[in-house]
């Protein structure tokens, strides 16, 4: 990349961002992530709920090996991940079990957990390992900070964003993160991610990707001088009726444009944009 005057395709990289759900539906079943993040194949990827079993690999780490890419990793919290429901059906979860004993994604920062679900089977022969965020780059790589953004009250998962600066002439920073649900209190969280940015990046030209939890409008309040990227409806993938995954740019960049990728096996659709940076005037 190098800084142009205008927005030269030549000179230009891809940005996207995806909830991975860890690789599994509702029900545990796992999909092929690897071929999913082939799919979105952007030079820059968000990758949220990025699962890391004890002994193993991450999910980033695999689609890093494969796919080409460097990462750079973040746990937000423990877990456990379950093995597939014996009595899954064609849905993508059960409806309306979240925290029950047929959803596969149990954080050790959410419980307690209700008494059946702690002493069933699958729970207790669950894998163990941790739930983060990741952020994968063909691009070079010349800095990672990690920006902390605390707990809330009613959310005890810690929440964070990897701000990790890419680029071999022109340096942009694309930001990572997973954002608390606004009934946890996420507009304070978000008042702290933009101030923490700011004494990050600076007047460098940036991109903020992941799931906010939260739709646009409210965002782009939250987040003044930052620009959408692409309005597309992401969750849930199955009947999308509701933009939660964005993609925002500050500074120096254009828009080149973007779209909404289809199903891959998680509950969210992944977000793709193409940018460009602009010279200086």
């Amino acid at each position: 990349m190098a800084p142009v005057d205008g927005p030269d395709p030549s000179l230009t990289f891809s940005v996207a961002t995806f909830n991975a759900h860890a690789g599994v539906d509702g029900w545990g079943r796992p999909y092929d992530v690897v071929a999913a993040c082939r799919l979105i194949d952007a030079d820059v990827l968000v990758l949220e709920e990025n699962w890391a079993p004890d002994d193993g690999p991450s999910l980033a780490a695999r689609v890093a090996d494969v796919l080409g890419y460097e990462v750079r990793e973040l746990a937000l919290a423990a877990g456990r991940l379950a093995r597939p429901h014996p009595d899954a059906d064609r849905r993508w979860m059960r409806p309306f079990d979240w925290r029950g004993k047929s959803h596969a994604i149990f954080l050790d920062s959410e419980l307690p957990f209700s008494e059946k679900v702690v002493r069933s089977q699958r729970f207790s022969e669950a894998e163990r390992g941790h739930w983060g965020i990741a952020v994968l780059s063909r691009l070079p790589v010349a800095r990672t900070d990690v920006l902390d953004l605390g707990r809330l009250a009613r959310d005890r998962a810690r929440r964070a964003a990897l701000a990790v600066a890419v680029g071999a002439s022109a340096e942009v920073t694309v930001v990572g993160t997973h954002m608390s649900h606004i009934t946890y209190g996420a507009p304070a969280q978000f008042l702290r991610l933009g101030r923490a940015i700011r004494g990050t990046v600076g007047p460098r030209p940036a991109v903020l990707a992941g799931d906010m939890n939260l739709w646009g409008p409210p965002v782009s309040l939250l987040l003044p001088g930052w620009r959408r990227a692409l309005r597309a409806k992401t969750w849930p993938a199955w009947r999308p009726h509701s933009q939660v995954d964005h993609v925002l740019v500050h500074g120096r960049l254009f828009v080149l444009g973007g779209t909404v990728l289809g199903t891959v096996g998680s509950d969210h659709l992944p977000l793709r944009v193409r940018l460009a940076i602009e010279g200086p005037p």
